[in-house]
Order: structure tokens, then C-alpha cells, then sequence
């Protein structure tokens, strides 16, 4: 395929915003790119694109989220509203987890999926939880990754709350994945271990983690999003939760910790030494009141922070909206949260985590993936490789992608989902919405 007529935002470094180009694909790789009258004499054979003036650039990455989330969208909760994160983790999250069965799980995915698409966004790190439900989970959920056509990383969420026959199938789930990516390893998807947070994980259960997991194989946590967690460490061995992974093993190149919103110059010391990822998820952040962390002090310490949306929706440039607008709120400084590290964030440091699972991703050069969109903006000031970040910012919405690409395999064109019949999907699952608040009201 040649993708011609398009203005060229690569994320390379430094980026560019190219005019005149075009894009050959090839075995879902882009093959190579050049002057458009070049690039249509060399292939003149090749099914064309035409991007009709519209921009074209790498597909959005979310660095963390939660599909299993999706049915909280809307749903009552009773009693009094949660003061605190604690209380929406007992009066929400652990009931509704509990409610999932397998039907839910699929739809839970399936339309997180059709919203990745609608909104361009291309590549997701999800973590998994479904307590009554657990052997098999992240088969369903792989199934829906696959028949979507983007790319998925897997975990399921290892905890004691639900005992410890619970924590031990959880573990086992994870393990089963890995084992089976490996032996039929799939370009779409990709397996992390997951464990909840430090708070509901014991020391032997860590322990047993870090002995059934490869050492090539990173940890997916949640970790001081709010200050229990760190208080519950504490009291627990008497380190802070960063330290109490590393003294696990837990932390490294290919771990994951989520949020880090209450952690400590050393604890961020840590991170960095160990070349753990962190994502932010700002909206989430907001929404629960736990506060946001320190992201400039870790970047600037080299802690590699990438971009999450925690299961909010999946058009993540809602979240790059975010972070550069809460952290001016709760810092009180509009200086704090420069647009070039929304961009670092949520562009660089997501394609890298992400090459850690699918390879080269996140930017148009030859030999990367082709998991591109298309963008209907028409600026009405110059829009350059230097003012980029602000345009965006101000205004890019997630309504103006019309056209999302992976590999090559074109899964939404003139905003229209080509793989997914997204009426039919939203349809059941409204039907099955009902049964899962059902389950959760008896939960509660």
C-alpha cells in the first residue's frame, strides 16, 4: 500500500512534519518513505491511500489500563459516596471485579477495543482482574485483541484479598500466558506478570511471584497511588513499597509501576537505578483524589514515565490534555508540566515500552511497524515540528481521526470500524452490563 496526499508527523528524533511525502507498506512494515512523485514512479503497482491532506502519523500507545473496568461506566453505587481510595477500592473495584464472569470479560475487552480504534489509539498495556473467573481470562481477552487487530500486552492481577487458593490461581494464569506466548507467540500480543499492589500482597506471595516468573519477563504493579499503600508497607517489613519490590526482585527493564504517586526522592532514586517504567494516569489520578506525582522530579532523575489512562477511555490525547493542565493546578505554577514532556511521556518513553513486547512502533521511519492514523485537523496558525506539541494540546480531539492502521491491516476507514460491528457489540453488552451490576449489587 502507498499512503499518498498526507502531511508526515514521524515522532522521529528530532521529529519531523514532512509535505510532499509518501508512505510504501509492506508485510505490515513501512518499507519506505520519499518525495510522493519518487515514491509513485518506483511503485506504480501498489494499492494507494490517499490521505486527502490530512496527517498522518503513528498510532496513540497507552501504557497502562483496565479493560475489565468498562461496565463501572454509569453504574450506581450505593450508600454513602467513598471519602477516600481505599473506600472506592472496597465500595466499587472489588465488587464489580468479583462480578465478572467470562461473558463480561469478553464484551468488558471488546469495547475497550472498538473505543482504541475509533479514538487512533493503536498499542495497550492492560492489566486484568476477574476473581471468579480467572483460569482462561487472558485467552478470551487475547481472542478479542486478536479479532480487534491492534496490539495488546496481557497480565492477570495477583492478590491475597480472595485468599490464598485465589492469589496461587492467579499466579498460575500468568504463568500459563507466558508460557503460551512463547511456545505461539503472536505479533499483537505480548505478557507482562501482574500483581495488584503492595497493600493486598503478602511477603510469601511476592516471594512465590518473583520464583514462578522468568527473569525475562517484567512485573506490572500498582504502587503508591495513594498513602496506604506506602503506610501498609511499612508496617508490613518496615521499607517503603519501592524498596519492599526491589528487595523482591521485583523492579527492572521490564517491570511496570503504575501511578507511583506517593513515593520518595529515594524511592524515585530506586526506580531510576533500576530502569523501572512508571505511567502516569493523570485523569485517574484527578477522579480518585489521590493527588499526582512528582513526574518532572523522575524524568529529570531518568526515571523512564510513560502514559496511561488507568480504564478511562481510550483516546489518550484526553490524558495528554490532562497532564499538562492538573499538574499547573495542583503545583499552582503554569510553568510546571511543559508540553515537551507530555510528548516524552506519552510519544518516546510509550513507543519504548512498548518495542519491549512488538518491536519497532510509534514512529514513521522504514523497518517500523505500520500502525499509523489519520488526523482531520486544519490548523488556522502554522503548525511545525517545533509548535507541535501545543497544537496538539489545543487542538487535536480524538473526534478528528478518521482512518486507524496496525500492521499494515487498515482497521477504521472514513471513521468506520471495518473488523468490529461496534453496534452489535455495544448492544450486548449492555445486556450483559445489566446482569454484571446485578452481581455487583449483591457484592456490595
Amino acid at each position: 500500500m502507498l499512503i499518498t496526499n498526507g502531511k508526515l508527523i514521524t515522532w522521529g528524533q528530532p521529529n519531523q512534519v514532512l509535505e510532499g511525502q509518501a508512505l510504501y507498506i509492506e508485510d505490515g512494515l513501512i518499507a519506505a518513505m520519499g518525495p510522493q512523485a519518487e515514491m509513485l514512479a518506483r511503485y506504480p503497482q501498489a494499492e494507494r491511500l490517499d490521505a486527502q491532506g490530512q496527517y498522518v502519523m503513528p498510532g496513540n500507545i497507552c501504557a497502562h489500563t483496565h479493560f475489565y473496568g468498562a461496565f463501572a461506566r454509569g453504574m450506581a453505587i450505593p450508600g454513602a459516596p467513598a471519602k477516600d481510595f481505599p473506600e472506592i477500592l472496597q465500595k466499587l473495584w472489588w465488587p464489580l471485579d468479583l462480578a465478572l464472569d467470562e461473558e463480561a470479560v469478553r464484551y468488558s475487552a471488546l469495547v475497550c477495543l472498538v473505543d482504541a480504534i475509533r479514538h487512533g489509539t493503536t498499542t495497550l498495556i492492560d492489566h486484568h482482574a476477574s476473581p471468579n473467573f480467572i483460569d482462561g481470562s487472558l485467552d478470551v481477552i487475547a481472542e478479542t485483541v486478536e479479532q480487534a487487530g491492534v496490539r495488546a500486552s496481557l497480565c492477570y492481577e495477583v492478590t491475597d484479598r480472595n485468599g490464598l487458593a485465589g492469589a496461587q490461581a492467579g499466579i498460575a494464569e500468568n504463568m500459563r500466558f507466558i508460557k503460551k506466548l512463547k511456545h505461539q507467540p503472536s505479533p499483537r500480543l505480548g505478557a507482562t506478570f501482574g500483581l495488584h499492589a503492595s497493600l493486598t500482597l503478602s511477603e510469601q506471595t511476592l516471594a512465590d511471584c518473583r520464583q514462578a516468573a522468568p527473569q525475562e519477563v517484567g512485573f506490572h504493579i500498582h504502587v503508591a497511588e495513594h498513602e496506604v499503600d506506602e503506610q501498609d508497607s511499612l508496617a508490613k517489613c518496615g521499607l517503603p513499597v519501592v524498596n519492599r519490590l526491589q528487595r523482591h526482585g521485583l523492579l527492572g527493564p521490564h517491570s511496570i509501576v503504575v501511578h507511583a504517586v506517593h513515593v520518595s526522592a529515594e524511592e524515585i532514586h530506586l526506580l531510576a537505578e533500576t530502569n523501572t517504567w512508571v505511567t502516569h494516569q493523570p485523569r485517574s489520578n484527578m477522579n480518585n483524589g489521590v493527588g499526582l506525582p512528582p513526574v518532572e522530579a523522575m524524568l529529570e532523575a531518568g526515571v523512564r514515565v510513560g502514559l496511561g489512562n488507568d480504564g478511562f477511555s481510550n483516546a489518550m490525547w484526553e490524558d495528554w490534555k490532562a497532564a499538562y493542565l492538573a499538574h499547573k493546578l495542583w503545583h499552582r505554577d503554569p510553568r510546571k508540566m511543559n508540553g515537551s514532556h507530555v510528548v516524552q511521556m506519552a510519544v518516546y518513553n510509550n513507543a519504548a515500552l512498548a518495542e519491549t513486547f512488538f518491536g519497532k512502533l510509534g514512529v514513521l521511519e522504514p523497518g517500523a511497524h505500520a500502525d499509523l492514523i489519520l488526523v482531520d485537523y486544519h490548523p488556522y496558525t502554522p503548525l511545525n515540528a517545533g509548535n507541535l506539541p501545543w497544537q496538539m494540546l489545543f487542538g487535536f480531539h480524538d473526534s478528528m481521526v478518521t482512518m486507524t492502521m496496525v500492521g499494515g491491516q487498515v482497521l477504521m476507514r472514513d471513521r468506520k470500524l471495518l473488523g468490529l460491528d461496534e453496534e452489535a457489540i455495544s448492544a450486548q453488552a449492555r445486556e450483559v452490563a445489566v446482569k454484571v451490576w446485578q452481581r455487583y449489587s449483591s457484592n456490595v
